[in-house]
């Protein structure tokens, strides 16, 4: 869409405080002010820039240092739905479909009985408390720092974790699956729970970085919680604990769609870490130098 071009005297016009008021309470109001023309109906988001620099909500006109015609560049972000709404909608998913295969079996791989494997049964568990686990944190941990996203990314986020949910849980629950030794399957058991632990400890640290209803950023150390020591060696480890825990089960069930999606989660949640470590940088001067993004001593 084209950009709506406001000069600064008709922003004036929106209250007698509006030189300190944020851009996020204005931007909210735009539909009322500019008309339905750059409106979108369903949940529609703004995105604001002067110049050679984004915006931020919590940016006022007084701090932006515009003259009197200088100009407000607007643009409308189209349809956008809740980030809580799309991480239900995407772990719900993963964990109705996986649980589906694992117990009706019959559907999938014809009528005639064939006992399952103790680590089929294993990683359903494990799968399952994954999800669970997201869902929960979903509700209860996360506070996120944007309120929305595109529309779209509902789709493509839920079709990648649907689909590969199907692809995993089918093949771990195939008759003809074979199980690799109970060693190797215990031993990806015992990295899974540490690695899930771990995961759930920074994000419960992360949670409490941030007082609720601010976008307060600082930086984060480990606390008395010895699974959040990581954060000595990588600016995201709970990227770098989901990363091991689906390492722990593939090297569990020796299953090549597991190994495809670790390698897929591995590669988002890299381009992930590296933009959210040289944020760290950029912000904080005074940030660790020795911390890689997501794996240590590499990346």
């Amino acid at each position: 869409m084209t950009p709506t071009v406001l000069r600064r005297n008709s922003l004036k016009n929106w209250g007698k405080t509006s030189e300190d008021r944020y851009l996020g309470s204005m931007t909210s109001t735009l539909p009322q002010k500019l008309g339905k023309s750059i409106y979108s109906p369903i949940n529609s988001d703004f995105i604001c820039w002067i110049v050679g620099k984004s915006l931020k909500d919590e940016d006022t006109l007084n701090s932006l240092g515009l003259k009197t015609e200088g100009k407000l560049y607007l643009k409308d972000l189209g349809p956008q739905i809740g980030w809580t709404t799309v991480f239900l909608a995407e772990y719900a998913g993963p964990l109705a479909i996986y649980l589906y295969v694992y117990t009706r079996p019959w559907i999938f791989y014809g009528d005639k009985p064939v006992p399952m494997s103790t680590t089929a049964h294993i990683a359903a568990g494990c799968w399952a408390f994954h999800y669970a686990k997201r869902l929960f944190e979903t509700v209860f941990i996360h506070r996120f720092s944007h309120g929305t996203m595109p529309i779209m990314n509902l789709f493509k986020n839920c079709s990648y974790y649907w689909l590969f949910t199907l692809y995993v849980a089918y093949h771990v629950n195939h008759p003809l699956y074979t199980s690799p030794g109970l060693l190797q399957v215990y031993g990806g058991l015992a990295g899974f729970v540490i690695s899930e632990l771990g995961n759930f400890s920074i994000h419960v640290l992360l949670r409490d970085l941030r007082p609720p209803g601010t976008k307060t950023r600082k930086i984060p150390y480990p606390n008395g919680n010895p699974l959040t020591k990581l954060f000595n060696l990588v600016s995201c480890p709970n990227y770098t604990y989901e990363f091991y825990s689906w390492l722990s089960f593939t090297i569990m069930t020796q299953c090549l769609p597991a190994g495809l999606f670790t390698l897929a989660g591995v590669y988002q949640m890299s381009v992930w870490a590296l933009g959210k470590h040289r944020n760290y940088k950029k912000e904080f001067p005074d940030y660790p130098k020795g911390r890689k993004a997501i794996i240590p001593f590499i990346l």
